[in-house]
């Protein structure tokens, strides 16, 4: 997100004249979690302390120069789980979350809140303000039925998603709606970007929301998605562990295949793949999925940078509903 922030404004800076970049993040509320009586929004808070540079960028999550003393404490009185740490300025985060949410504020409300904070350049919009939160059914030999479930959490934390996933369960979502301000940011965008982000448990929870899928397929922007997956091997964390559980091969050519294109009823325009796996392009486009291969590692913010704006470029050259590129 770093990256097509700094994208924007170097495309569209504001001031002398120029027009600055309005960007708008639907952010997964999924992962979600009420933990030693707090909530936390893990998604919504890595991305929240990235965009102000709080972050802990070497371990990839939480707060900068962290401690952890309070969570020493409540492993000592056996509350939340030993190997769930949370650390301190964390922990102030997830309780200041919760007194506004005890208060009887909404989980957008909440979030408006919380960006108030730090100049983010960009407005974080949950999903839905319904706690959506997901469970994993899990193969465990272990247990007389065969299979359990577990909250999303402690699949992915505790277990590192080593038990086989037979499917992810979203709670709530026949009473969910998108969260006030979603669907007009998809529905006024001059650009809509799928993230390079988990198919199942990340955009495809985003997806699930009634109200979120529907307003991609009348949005007039043209709609790009990047890879999750280079060389067949997923960009960052296990997206290889869910992709089987809907019948998706973990290929660049197989995600594609998965969102679809719009003219087919399909949710994209324009596909992004690594160049390693350029070879995709052409049976997605006989799909009718313009794609392209691109660098999409992101290994700093101008390589991060560079990939946003190859987005927007192929974002210029496909029309809605992914006509051919002149």
């Amino acid at each position: 997100m770093r990256g097509v922030r700094e994208e924007c404004a170097r495309r569209w800076p504001d001031g002398n004249g120029g027009t600055e970049a309005s960007v708008a993040v639907v952010v997964n509320t999924g992962d979600d979690i009420w933990l030693a009586g707090v909530r936390l929004m893990p998604d919504f808070d890595s991305l929240l302390y990235s965009l102000a540079g709080v972050n802990d960028a070497e371990r990839g999550w939480g707060r900068a120069g962290e401690t952890e003393r309070v969570a020493g404490e409540l492993r000592e009185w056996g509350v939340g789980w030993p190997w769930f740490t949370l650390g301190d300025l964390d922990l102030g985060t997830h309780l200041a979350r919760t007194a506004w949410l005890r208060e009887g504020a909404t989980v957008s409300e909440v979030a408006e809140r919380l960006q108030r904070r730090w100049p983010l350049g960009v407005r974080l919009l949950p999903a839905t303000d319904t706690e959506v939160d997901t469970w994993v059914e899990v193969a465990d030999p272990d247990v007389p039925e065969g299979e359990r479930a577990m909250h999303f959490q402690e699949w992915w934390t505790r277990y590192r998603a080593a038990l086989p996933a037979v499917a992810f369960r979203q709670q709530h979502l026949d009473t969910a709606a998108p969260a006030p301000g979603v669907v007009e940011a998809i529905l006024g965008a001059d650009v809509v970007l799928i993230a390079p982000s988990n198919p199942v448990v990340s955009i495809g929870t985003i997806l699930a929301v009634p109200g979120i899928r529907e307003a991609l397929g009348e949005t007039h922007a043209p709609v790009v998605g990047v890879s999750p997956i280079i060389g067949g091997k997923v960009v960052r964390g296990m997206a290889d562990a869910c992709l089987p559980v809907i019948g998706v091969e973990t290929t660049a050519e197989a995600v594609g295949r998965h969102y679809g294109a719009r003219r087919s009823g399909g949710l994209l325009d324009g596909w992004l793949v690594d160049e390693t796996d350029a070879a995709a392009a052409a049976p997605l486009e006989a799909l009718g999925l313009v794609a392209t291969a691109v660098p999409l590692w992101m290994r700093d913010l101008d390589t991060s940078a560079a990939l946003a704006g190859a987005a927007f470029d192929l974002a210029s050259a496909t029309p809605r509903g992914g006509s051919a590129r002149e």
